[in-house]
């Protein structure tokens, strides 16, 4: 499995580490369905992580062309006999999307939905077309807790 990541420390009382902090890692489609070592690290994302929110990206952004790509946006937390989890957040920026590397190049502005939908407060956020939110029940149901998850059509 190979991902490209990018971390940021919160400001504040745990600066220069500590148990708490904030990521993003960006993970090709396979690692969100497959079995094996997929499998054992969604469950482990869940349960050790809060795993708040997914962007889902069109083709080729990261990637070869033709490979799939998505955000996993998550905060660290201390060791707990309970998931951190509760509730992903989907946003799918890639169903009926379609864009190119020159006719139709992603810019900043197709994210603009995506980053007012994120917004500041986890708890005002609100479900539009585009922006779904899963229980961790309902993910951890799925088979093989299989994260590849569309609704769009």
């Amino acid at each position: 499995m190979k991902s490209k990541s990018t971390t940021r420390r919160p400001s504040g009382p745990n600066e220069g580490g500590g148990p708490n902090g904030r990521a993003a890692v960006v993970l090709p489609d396979n690692v969100l369905f497959e079995g094996g070592a997929g499998e054992t690290l969604r469950r482990r994302m869940l349960k050790d992580f809060d795993l708040h929110t997914m962007l889902r990206l069109p083709t080729g952004i990261f990637y070869a062309g033709g490979v799939k790509a998505n955000v996993l946006f998550f905060d660290k937390k201390p060791a707990a006999e309970h998931p951190w989890t509760s509730k992903l957040w989907i946003y799918d920026l890639r169903t009926n999307q379609h864009f190119t590397l020159k006719q139709n190049p992603l810019a900043r502005a197709h994210l603009d939905d995506f980053v007012d939908s994120f917004g500041d407060d986890r708890a005002a956020r609100v479900e539009t077309e585009r922006f779904k939110a899963f229980d961790y029940d309902e993910l951890i149901a799925r088979d093989k807790v299989n994260l590849d998850i569309t609704w769009l059509c």
